[in-house]
């Protein structure tokens, strides 16, 4: 079936329109990317025009038609390029301007003169460079939440930028030897192409907004409000994924953390002096433990901790050296007094893979309770006694 050029800019553009549309849409439910989103719902729509533009640029007297539409249609692209800038923290304002500026000075120079090989071959570099900058940016996205949707939209977005560039740089060898012909097959293939980019790009663009708005729900569900770590669930899905994998080689010892007289504090102080005194725990805690630890609040003034890879010895040490920063610390109180509060840590070590850490958790807290009852600001091991109370897979320090 014969397709003309015509009906392939209409699909185009009717393409863009829709996909400009859904991205606003999208916009009303991502409160945190609703600039992005307008961004690129922006630049959709000015491709769009481009698209027209493209269709009648004939209707216009000399080269004012071609370059009015090329500059339309690279500022889409650029439009595109800055919506995803953004969401990592850049906009790209000053090169966007500059792109333009020298666009509008080729064609200036070009005229009418230059006009064919300015349209067929020239015009495609700021395309392609556009593009190949906006699979850069998504690329250079937060690493450590790599996402599938991102990754696709700069796989997308580089091939766009690759066949603009193979237009520029190839396709005039390839009209020299093959013939006028050759134009006009390449014209269609950009028009189908861009058809395929102008559905694929902002599909995975939305998607990869969907993904982290989900990822971001996710993290906190899993994070405690207060201090920023790890809440009760996160602490036993990661807890219990670090016991699965490990093995005699690799011993895990897990301590249970309580403040000492936290009740004291709160009535006393009250509960915003209480919480700040959480905070610094936390923050303390936290650089003691290493970035290892699989570290969380799970309840009120409960912490508990998972150090993978550290046997008894080690671990203790790591336990005595959170006790001593706390007691040495002070938080900053009402009227200017400064609170001083002191922690308890009971520890345990996992014996067997496969050990579990409910019971893990238990051994560890019993150690606490004497901790506490010989006066508290001190670390307590699990005593052998305790093995025979335990389950099998769980064995105490």
């Amino acid at each position: 079936m014969h397709v003309d050029l015509i009906t392939i800019y209409l699909l185009a553009i009717g393409t863009l329109l829709a996909s400009c549309g859904m991205t606003l849409w999208e916009r009303r439910g991502h409160a945190g990317r609703r600039q992005e989103l307008a961004t690129l719902a922006a630049g959709y729509a000015t491709l769009a025009a481009g698209c027209a533009a493209v269709a009648v640029r004939h209707a216009l007297p000399g080269a004012i038609g071609s370059a009015l539409s090329n500059l339309i249609m690279v500022s889409g692209y650029l439009l595109l390029l800055r919506g995803v800038a953004i969401m990592n923290g850049r906009r790209h304002g000053a090169l966007s301007i500059g792109v333009l500026a020298g666009v509008a000075l080729a064609w200036v120079i070009a005229g009418v003169r230059w006009e064919v090989p300015m349209w067929n071959y020239v015009s495609a570099i700021p395309i392609a460079f556009a593009s190949g900058m906006t699979a850069r940016e998504l690329l250079r996205g937060d690493r450590a939440r790599r996402l599938q949707s991102r990754d696709i939209a700069a796989f997308v977005a580089g091939f766009h930028g690759l066949f603009y560039a193979a237009r520029a740089l190839i396709l005039p060898w390839l009209a020299a030897s093959l013939g006028p012909g050759m134009l006009s097959a390449i014209a269609k293939a950009t028009m189908y192409e861009g058809v395929l980019y102008s559905v694929i790009l902002p599909m995975t663009l939305l998607r990869f907004v969907r993904d982290e708005a989900h990822g971001e729900l996710l993290k906190e569900s899993r994070t405690d409000y207060l201090t920023g770590l790890g809440n009760r669930r996160w602490f036993f899905e990661e807890g219990m994924r670090i016991i699965r994998r490990a093995d005699a080689r690799q011993p895990v010892c897990l301590i249970a953390l309580d403040l000492d007289n936290f009740k004291a504090i709160n009535d006393r102080h009250g509960h915003e002096t209480g919480d700040a005194v959480l905070k610094t725990f936390a923050s303390i805690a936290q650089d003691a433990l290493g970035p290892e630890a699989i570290f969380a609040r799970i309840g009120g003034e409960e912490f508990a901790a998972l150090l993978p890879g550290r046997d008894c010895n080690r671990a203790r040490a790591t336990a005595e050296a959170v006790v001593r920063r706390f007691a040495q610390a002070g938080t900053p109180g009402g009227a200017g007094v400064e609170i001083r509060a002191t922690v308890s840590i009971g520890l345990a070590q996992c014996g067997t893979a496969g050990a579990a850490l409910t019971d893990l958790l238990t051994i560890a807290d019993r150690a606490l309770y004497r901790a506490k009852s010989l006066g508290g600001n001190r670390v307590e091991l699990a005593q052998p006694a305790a093995r025979s109370q335990a389950p099998r897979d769980s064995v105490a320090c």
